[in-house]
């Protein structure tokens, strides 16, 4: 899973990415999470306000900073959308695709 927080570094972009962390710590997943402050990157997701979520090159959240809980709640949904080849949710931790999935 690649997850990019978008924006300039202000208070809430950190405390975005502090509350992804935290989410992807109390779900036990690993993933990599990427600051992109350069304006023509975020720019090319199409979003005029910051922060905004980025997961697997989806914006998912813009212009908020949802709570540890509520992302954990989209990353699971995210992954169960997404599924994996083997059939099995990456989110249940048995699924052998390295988190590919």
């Amino acid at each position: 899973m690649n997850i990019k927080i978008l924006g300039a570094g202000c208070p809430n972009c950190i405390k975005l990415e502090e509350n992804t962390k935290q989410a992807l710590a109390e779900l036990k997943m690993e993933a990599l999470v990427e600051k992109v402050t350069e304006i023509q990157e975020i720019m090319s997701y199409g979003i005029m306000s910051t922060p905004a979520l980025v997961i697997d090159g989806k914006v998912a959240i813009v212009g908020q900073v949802p709570s540890a809980e509520k992302i954990k709640q989209i990353i699971t949904e995210n992954n169960q959308k997404d599924g994996c080849i083997e059939d099995v949710p990456a989110s249940s931790g048995g699924c052998s695709c390295g988190g590919k999935c």
